[in-house]
Order: C-alpha cells, then structure tokens, then sequence
C-alpha cells in the first residue's frame, strides 16, 4: 500500500514538472530591454503651461512681503508678495519675488517654479522707470542652480513650493508656510 502511494505522489509530481516546464519555455526569451522601465510618475507627457491670464499687481514700498533666508554669505535680501503666489494646474508655482540690497536697490521679478522638471522661467521684470511689468525680459525654462551664492530659486524650490516633483500644497498653505518659516525639514514628522 505504501509502495502505490509513493508510485501515485511521483507520477503526480513528474506529470506538474513536465507541465511546469511546458509551460515556461513556451514564452521562450525575449530581447525586451528591461533598462527601459519608467515609474509611472516619472513617465514624460505632454506637459502643457497654463495660459498667464496676466501679470500680478506690482508689490508697493509697503506690502507685506514674506522674507526667507537664501544664504548667510548674501548681504542680499529675498522676499515674496503673498498677493500674487499661485499654484497652476500644470504643476507650476507663480510669484513675485522682490530682492533687495543693502543700499536698498529693489530687484522685482514675477517668476515660475515647475516643481516635476526642477525648472524655473522668467516672466516679467520691474521696468526701467519702476512703474510697470517688463515683458520682454521673460525667458524659457531654465534648470534651477543650486551652489550659487544667491540661489533663491533652489531654496523656494525645496523648502516651500515643491517636494516628490510637486508642488506641496495650495498658495495658501505655502504663504502660510513662508510667514512662519515652516521649511519642508521642519515639517517632516
């Protein structure tokens, strides 16, 4: 009776190998290139800018800018105009940003971060009589420079506007998180 058990288990057995073989070499190999896989979020589609429906109002002596720190080796200082911060449908984070220097010269810029490409552009400058918008000093999209002594962009980028090629919330939690310097380390738990 043992015998006819061990006989039935390994002709069973024999018959799944068989079977089992069959079965794998029927897709036989392939010469699909595997280095090819791409996460599904790092996937390039066909990105599209939202149309700019206009410029921002410019920010005035007295407006309530949010300050952040670039660097402790800038005599430079970097704030943003809360009033003109958007966060685009397509990914992009629209603002003001005014620099100013220790003389008190005023740099204005209404710039964009593109938080899944790491990018920023330009799309208008504070006129030569400081009156209105520049346009014609707007640029295409560049990548972000991050070792530069002024590198503003790089530091909106990481500790306000974006995080996983994102930006991390609506303007206004950003313009809440610029007022009280909440960083995106210091809002890791």
């Amino acid at each position: 009776m043992k015998r006819f058990a061990l006989a039935a288990a390994c002709a069973a057995g024999g018959v799944l190998l068989v079977s089992g073989l069959a079965a794998c070499s029927s897709s036989g190999p392939t010469n699909k290139d595997d280095s090819a896989f791409v996460y599904l979020l790092d996937r390039k589609g066909e990105w599209q800018e939202n149309k700019l429906e206009g410029l921002p109002t410019l920010p005035q002596a007295d407006a309530k800018l949010l300050p952040f720190d670039v660097s402790n080796n800038s005599p430079l200082k970097f704030a943003v105009d809360p009033a003109s911060l958007t966060v685009g449908t397509d990914g992009v984070v629209r603002y003001t940003i005014v620099i100013t220097s220790p003389s008190g010269a005023r740099n204005v810029n209404y710039e964009g971060i593109r938080c899944d490409t790491y990018e920023w552009r330009l799309y208008a400058s504070l006129d030569a009589d400081h009156n209105g918008w520049d346009q014609t000093v707007a640029n295409n999209w560049s990548r972000i420079e991050n070792g530069t002594l002024n590198a503003y962009r790089s530091r909106l980028y990481q500790d306000y506007f974006c995080a996983n090629k994102m930006p991390v919330a609506k303007a206004p939690a950003i313009i809440e998180n610029l007022r009280y310097g909440r960083t995106q380390s210091t809002l890791v738990r």
